[in-house]
Protein backbone atom coordinates (compact mmCIF):
# COMPACT_ATOMS: atom_id res chain seq x y z
CA UNK A 1 0.00 0.00 0.00
CA UNK A 2 1.82 3.41 -1.04
CA UNK A 3 1.43 6.56 -1.86
CA UNK A 4 2.35 8.59 -4.49
CA UNK A 5 4.36 12.47 -4.44
CA UNK A 6 1.62 14.45 -3.10
CA UNK A 7 0.66 11.89 -0.63
CA UNK A 8 -3.29 11.42 -1.79
CA UNK A 9 -3.17 8.14 -3.86
CA UNK A 10 -3.08 4.89 -1.36
CA UNK A 11 -2.64 1.87 -4.05
CA UNK A 12 -4.60 -1.24 -2.80
CA UNK A 13 -4.02 -3.35 -5.62
CA UNK A 14 -2.30 -3.33 -9.15
CA UNK A 15 -2.14 -5.96 -11.80
CA UNK A 16 1.46 -6.55 -12.71
CA UNK A 17 1.00 -9.02 -15.18
CA UNK A 18 -0.98 -6.59 -17.20
CA UNK A 19 2.33 -4.62 -18.69
CA UNK A 20 3.85 -8.50 -19.60
CA UNK A 21 0.75 -9.98 -21.14
CA UNK A 22 -0.71 -6.75 -23.23
CA UNK A 23 0.17 -4.00 -25.25
CA UNK A 24 -1.40 -0.65 -23.08
CA UNK A 25 -2.56 1.69 -25.46
CA UNK A 26 -4.03 4.07 -22.96
CA UNK A 27 -5.14 4.52 -19.43
CA UNK A 28 -8.38 6.16 -17.78
CA UNK A 29 -9.48 6.51 -14.57
CA UNK A 30 -13.09 5.80 -13.14
CA UNK A 31 -14.75 5.36 -10.03
CA UNK A 32 -16.50 2.16 -8.87
CA UNK A 33 -19.57 1.84 -7.63
CA UNK A 34 -19.18 -0.49 -3.89
CA UNK A 35 -21.15 -1.38 -1.21
CA UNK A 36 -19.91 -0.51 2.55
CA UNK A 37 -18.38 -3.92 3.46
CA UNK A 38 -16.58 -3.96 -0.18
CA UNK A 39 -14.89 -0.22 0.72
CA UNK A 40 -13.73 -1.63 4.31
CA UNK A 41 -12.61 -4.97 2.58
CA UNK A 42 -10.81 -2.99 0.01
CA UNK A 43 -8.86 -0.66 2.86
CA UNK A 44 -7.30 -3.53 4.11
CA UNK A 45 -6.00 -4.33 0.74
CA UNK A 46 -8.00 -7.85 0.43
CA UNK A 47 -8.44 -7.53 -3.06
CA UNK A 48 -7.26 -9.88 -6.63
CA UNK A 49 -7.42 -7.95 -10.14
CA UNK A 50 -5.48 -10.28 -11.85
CA UNK A 51 -8.00 -11.86 -13.95
CA UNK A 52 -10.32 -8.83 -13.75
CA UNK A 53 -11.44 -7.25 -17.12
CA UNK A 54 -14.24 -4.35 -17.42
CA UNK A 55 -16.91 -4.82 -20.21
CA UNK A 56 -19.74 -2.00 -21.85
CA UNK A 57 -23.26 -3.15 -21.23
CA UNK A 58 -26.12 -1.31 -22.40
CA UNK A 59 -24.34 1.95 -22.77
CA UNK A 60 -22.60 1.20 -18.85
CA UNK A 61 -19.27 0.10 -18.14
CA UNK A 62 -19.02 -2.89 -15.54
CA UNK A 63 -15.85 -4.15 -13.89
CA UNK A 64 -15.84 -8.26 -13.85
CA UNK A 65 -14.30 -11.36 -12.37
CA UNK A 66 -12.31 -8.51 -9.50
CA UNK A 67 -12.86 -10.77 -6.25
CA UNK A 68 -12.75 -8.48 -3.04
CA UNK A 69 -12.91 -10.82 -0.46
CA UNK A 70 -15.70 -10.77 2.38
CA UNK A 71 -15.04 -8.20 5.10
CA UNK A 72 -14.31 -10.19 8.19
CA UNK A 73 -16.72 -7.99 10.62
CA UNK A 74 -19.28 -7.76 8.15
CA UNK A 75 -21.41 -10.71 9.41
CA UNK A 76 -24.44 -11.43 6.95
CA UNK A 77 -24.28 -7.98 5.50
CA UNK A 78 -21.14 -8.72 3.54
CA UNK A 79 -21.27 -8.67 -0.14
CA UNK A 80 -20.59 -11.15 -3.42
CA UNK A 81 -17.07 -11.69 -3.50
CA UNK A 82 -17.28 -11.36 -7.45
CA UNK A 83 -20.02 -9.94 -8.49
CA UNK A 84 -20.05 -7.18 -11.05
CA UNK A 85 -19.44 -2.98 -9.80
CA UNK A 86 -19.94 -0.76 -12.13
CA UNK A 87 -17.96 1.76 -13.16
CA UNK A 88 -18.33 5.45 -13.34
CA UNK A 89 -17.38 7.41 -16.47
CA UNK A 90 -18.73 10.10 -18.78
CA UNK A 91 -20.62 9.36 -21.61
CA UNK A 92 -18.15 10.48 -24.04
CA UNK A 93 -15.81 8.65 -22.74
CA UNK A 94 -17.99 5.01 -22.61
CA UNK A 95 -19.30 6.07 -26.01
CA UNK A 96 -14.93 6.23 -27.28
CA UNK A 97 -14.52 2.87 -25.45
CA UNK A 98 -16.98 1.11 -27.35
CA UNK A 99 -15.67 2.08 -30.64
CA UNK A 100 -12.57 1.24 -29.74
CA UNK A 101 -13.45 -1.85 -27.45
CA UNK A 102 -15.76 -3.38 -30.54
CA UNK A 103 -13.52 -2.46 -33.84
CA UNK A 104 -10.27 -3.07 -33.00
CA UNK A 105 -10.27 -5.93 -30.44
CA UNK A 106 -9.03 -4.31 -27.33
CA UNK A 107 -9.99 -5.14 -24.18
CA UNK A 108 -10.39 -3.13 -20.90
CA UNK A 109 -8.55 -4.72 -17.83
CA UNK A 110 -7.86 -3.15 -14.37
CA UNK A 111 -4.36 -1.65 -13.84
CA UNK A 112 -4.51 -0.69 -10.32
CA UNK A 113 -7.48 0.14 -7.78
CA UNK A 114 -6.32 2.92 -5.27
CA UNK A 115 -8.28 5.68 -2.90
CA UNK A 116 -7.89 9.19 -3.80
CA UNK A 117 -9.50 11.45 -1.19
CA UNK A 118 -11.42 9.00 0.18
CA UNK A 119 -12.92 7.78 -2.99
CA UNK A 120 -12.58 4.28 -4.47
CA UNK A 121 -10.96 4.77 -8.05
CA UNK A 122 -9.39 2.13 -10.65
CA UNK A 123 -7.12 2.99 -13.22
CA UNK A 124 -8.63 1.28 -16.66
CA UNK A 125 -6.22 0.51 -19.28
CA UNK A 126 -7.42 0.14 -23.18
CA UNK A 127 -5.04 -3.09 -23.77
CA UNK A 128 -4.68 -5.49 -26.47
CA UNK A 129 -3.32 -8.97 -25.95
CA UNK A 130 0.40 -9.72 -26.53
CA UNK A 131 1.25 -13.10 -28.64
CA UNK A 132 3.71 -15.51 -27.13
CA UNK A 133 6.29 -14.45 -29.33
CA UNK A 134 5.93 -10.82 -28.87
CA UNK A 135 6.53 -11.59 -24.67
CA UNK A 136 9.68 -13.99 -25.35
CA UNK A 137 11.01 -11.00 -28.35
CA UNK A 138 10.11 -8.71 -24.88
CA UNK A 139 12.58 -10.85 -22.67
CA UNK A 140 15.17 -11.41 -24.97
CA UNK A 141 15.72 -7.40 -26.03
CA UNK A 142 15.29 -7.30 -21.61
CA UNK A 143 18.08 -9.89 -21.41
CA UNK A 144 20.15 -8.15 -24.15
CA UNK A 145 19.63 -4.57 -22.52
CA UNK A 146 21.29 -6.37 -19.35
CA UNK A 147 24.25 -7.40 -20.86
CA UNK A 148 24.60 -4.50 -22.60
CA UNK A 149 24.95 -2.82 -19.21
CA UNK A 150 27.13 -5.33 -17.81
CA UNK A 151 29.84 -4.80 -20.42
CA UNK A 152 29.52 -1.31 -20.91
CA UNK A 153 30.16 -1.18 -16.84
CA UNK A 154 33.03 -3.38 -16.70
CA UNK A 155 35.05 -1.26 -19.47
Amino acid sequence: MGKDEKGTKKIVAQNRRAYRDYWIEETLEAGIVLQGSEVKALREGRVNIQDGYAQVEGGEVFLLNVHISPYAHGNYFNHDPLRPRKLLLHKREIKRLIGKVQQRGYTLIPLSIYFTRGKAKVELALAKGKKLYDRREELKRKIMEKEFERGYRRS
